[in-house]
């Protein structure tokens, strides 16, 4: 080949460099020409389904996006080279809050802002050299989606599992809407940060309950596949518990005050009742001449956050609500309270209250005076004396149906069989997961396809109305008010009912964004679809997504609500499968200095600067070789320069090869095709365990074998070290595809390394002929052995010993440690 063929022979040796703009300049645009990531949805091939989560334009891509789509990417064409017909699409999610904050400080409308963002993404994307199926890209926000989010929503409907009702709900003073349980972080408004407050609303709700059990038990179909912490939190916020409702009869009323309690065996130590201040239960029971001191309690309890209620550090404060409930198996009246320890959406919005053995309880009581009674003597201090709760199992005291029984299991089981023997309480399973709050106050999001007539109630839109579109709003009067900006569109509002024709008005509510990314993944498979929300035929062909790639933050949030959705789907014959996404990488995130990015912190770190200094490939193997995929990565520690040299000698190796493409690497040196082909077959298991940083480290290894096989070994004509080159090429374009490109069509390859078969692992040259063993001596090294990879410890030793005699003279061995066949360590 000529020098034009191998510019890095050019006379320029080690300085030869290649054209990192040049590179990112041409290769775009010719893969789109060769089109090579378009699934083909009649293709013989097996199928892999490849997702990354959902991205939101809330601005240009950042350094998280950077390392979730280089982690994803290997995985895409890794399937690739393997001979799977891959779909990897990509789309938006591009509803929600922070799209239409940043738009109203900007004075421009959701939209212009979102699709702005959406193009600026998309290049950046293609820049970063990720292999989307660009085919298949869609956003939520567009009209020909959310159709289709309304149409389910309507399914959902007549299948009792969306409705309607008023409660005491989240709200955020801020972003002026109210939020699920899930979107609360301690207190706090996932979003913006803003505290939480509670407002009774109406508001429309998913009755993910009603799947309760199935999400805690599907988990374990996917625990061996998703990341542990996933799934405990998954576990932890469906907080299955098995207990116990007790009937409490309450002065003065008909129906009983139901509470639910996991320790129905301490009911002997129950000494008053809480109920949440703020449960409509507690207006019901108040005595009227306690109404107008729980009223005044009631003002202030409403400002707190759920958070600084369940503290245990804050002072308790209550009120008497003037009445008395009958303990059912002491028969003993026993106050009813109200205070704000205690939450509306616990159980029945009640508690029993036994102060010797919960510590909240035991602050109240004595805040107010109110009996302690120990029944579980642990042999600690009695909790009436020390002001400090005994909650560990221990034996039974003062309580006549299990004096001196020491089992809590056989405690709990008879106390349920005495209340269900009496009437007064029955075995139960509760969940602590609460049905999904999907309501949203503001402009930017999937309307709510219902119609309020006076005449008719709750009317879902028909289908061939469908969808629901958005009113022209802008300016002022997409602020957010307290209540829907659509409210203000009267023009949209005011509608004829769908069944009776008379006057009637639109739900001005719109939909959290989770609702749209909670199907999303099912769209991708057919995003063209005019009959439905997805083509079950080719839903069959891809089916579940095979690996799914996104941050752990997302560990109850959109998972939960995404394997909800799938679970109803299923239950409506419209998907074959229970489990949304077969295995789960939940990658960590990038850090500066140790702290998370942030403006105020003066931290940040632009994603395209780096680019612009060190270029996509340099960046990319930078965060894929940083650490598992799992761990956070400290920008501060990373060093995207020694990346870039790396790469470039990387690239100067295909420039020296000189033998021909074709060459039989079976006529070359079998020590360096051994390594290339050991390499092969430990990136095959090393991208299987997701282990990719090591993957990395193991084409570094093959690089550098290869320079010293070029430069002082076979040389540059040997057949082996083309076989290597093209080796590492392959491997390489995994993670940094402009460089591979480059490397292979220097070698003089074409159209592109990203449809190149994948090497074949030829068995034989896996078997090492030797090993080199390491002798140590008093921890320092005083041999090297060649012996065979399966020496026996004994024969090992033996060796060893005879090499390093001469150390050991006038000395006393007293341990040989023996780790064949790498190691003998000898300690004199």
């Amino acid at each position: 080949m000529t020098s034009e063929q191998h510019p890095a022979r050019d006379g320029a040796g080690e300085a030869a460099t290649y054209d990192v703009a040049a590179a990112e300049a041409t290769w775009p645009q010719r893969w789109a020409e060769l089109d090579l990531f378009t699934a083909d949805d009649g293709s013989a091939k097996p199928t892999k389904y490849a997702l990354t989560m959902f991205p939101y334009p809330s601005g240009d891509l950042h350094m998280g996006h950077a390392e979730v789509f280089a982690l994803h990417d290997v995985i895409a064409r890794y399937w690739r080279f393997r001979g799977y017909e891959v779909m990897d699409p990509i789309g938006w999610d591009s509803f929600g809050l922070p799209a239409e904050n940043a738009a109203i400080r900007r004075d421009e409308h959701p939209a212009t802002y979102t699709y702005a963002n959406i193009e600026t993404q998309a290049a950046s994307m293609r820049r970063y050299g990720l292999a989307f199926d660009w085919s298949r890209r869609l956003h939520t926000s567009d009209p020909e989606y959310y159709r289709w989010t309304q149409w389910l929503f309507l399914r959902f409907r007549e299948q009792g599992l969306a409705y309607r009702k008023n409660s005491a709900v989240n709200w955020c003073p801020v972003d002026q809407t109210v939020l699920a349980n899930e979107q609360v972080v301690d207190g706090e408004c996932e979003r913006c940060g803003a505290v939480v407050t509670k407002r009774e609303l109406t508001q429309w709700y998913f009755k993910i309950t009603d799947y309760a059990q199935r999400l805690l038990d599907d988990l374990e179909t996917v625990e061996d596949r998703w990341p542990r912490r996933v799934v405990n939190s998954q576990r932890n916020w469906i907080g299955r518990s098995e207990g116990a409702y007790v009937d409490f009869r309450v002065t003065g009323r008909d129906e009983p005050l139901r509470v639910y309690t996991t320790r129905p065996d301490t009911l002997y130590g129950a000494t008053f009742m809480v109920v949440a201040a703020d449960a409509p239960l507690a207006r019901e029971l108040v005595a009227d001449e306690q109404r107008a001191a729980y009223e005044q309690y009631l003002e202030g309890v409403r400002s707190a956050s759920d958070i600084d209620r369940l503290s245990t550090d804050r002072p308790k404060t209550g009120v008497d609500l003037g009445v008395t409930a009958t303990n059912p198996l002491t028969g003993e009246d026993m106050p009813v309270w109200a205070a704000d320890y205690v939450l509306a959406d616990y159980g029945t919005g009640a508690i029993m209250a036994v102060p010797a053995h919960d510590q909240r309880d035991l602050d109240f009581a004595r805040a107010f005076g109110l009996p302690v009674r120990r029944v579980v003597d642990t042999g600690e201090e009695d909790p009436a004396v020390s002001g400090v709760a005994t909650s560990g199992d221990g034996t039974y005291v003062d309580s006549p149906l299990l004096e001196g029984l020491s089992d809590k299991t056989a405690g709990v089981a008879a106390a349920i069989d005495k209340l269900e023997a009496d009437g007064l309480g029955e075995r139960t399973v509760n969940f602590r997961l609460r049905d999904w709050l999907l309501s949203r106050q503001r402009f930017w999001g999937c309307p709510i396809p219902v119609v309020h007539c006076p005449t008719c109630g709750e009317v879902g839109v028909p289908d061939d109305q469908l969808p629901v579109e958005l009113p022209e709003l802008k300016g002022a009067d997409l602020k957010p008010r307290g209540v829907s900006p659509l409210a203000a569109a009267r023009d949209w509002v005011e509608v004829a009912c769908p069944s009776c024709g008379g006057p009637a008005e639109r739900d001005t509510d719109t939909m959290d964004t989770f609702v749209d990314s909670s199907w999303y993944f099912l769209r991708f498979t057919s995003p063209g679809y005019d009959e439905g929300p997805f083509d079950p035929e080719k839903l069959r062909r891809w089916g579940a997504v095979d690996q799914y790639v996104g941050g752990l933050e997302h560990a109850v949030l959109h998972l939960l609500y995404a394997r909800f959705f799938t679970k109803v789907l299923h239950d409506m014959d419209m998907v074959d499968f229970v489990e949304p996404f077969d295995a789960l990488l939940g990658q960590g995130v990038v850090i500066n200095q140790g702290r998370k990015m942030s403006k105020s912190l003066g931290n940040g770190v632009d994603l395209g600067a780096m680019i612009d200094t060190y270029g996509v490939d340099a960046v990319r193997l930078t965060l894929v070789f940083a650490s598992p995929p799992e761990d956070n990565i400290d920008w501060a520690d990373m060093s995207p320069g020694s990346s870039q040299k790396f790469l470039q000698r990387a690239w100067r190796l295909a420039g020296d090869v000189t033998s021909e493409p074709g060459a039989d690497p079976a006529s070359g040196d079998r020590a360096l095709r051994s390594v290339t082909h050991r390499t092969v077959r430990e990136v095959e298991e090393l991208v299987e365990g997701m282990r990719f940083n090591v993957v990395v480290a193991r084409v570094m290894e093959l690089v550098n074998t290869t320079r010293k096989a070029i430069d002082s070994g076979c040389g540059p004509a040997d057949p082996a070290v083309r076989e290597a080159v093209e080796v590492v090429t392959v491997l390489l374009s995994l993670v940094t595809p402009y460089v591979a490109e480059e490397m292979w069509a220097t070698l003089g390859h074409g159209p592109s390394v990203a449809v190149a078969a994948w090497p074949v692992v030829d068995e034989a040259l896996l078997v090492q002929e030797s090993v080199t063993a390491v002798v140590q001596v008093k921890g320092k090294v005083r041999a090297r052995l060649e012996v065979s990879p399966d020496i026996s410890e004994a024969d090992l030793e033996a060796a060893a010993l005879a090499e390093v005699a001469s150390y050991l003279e006038g000395a006393t061995v007293r341990t040989v440690i023996v780790r064949a066949p790498k190691l003998v360590n000898i300690v004199v």
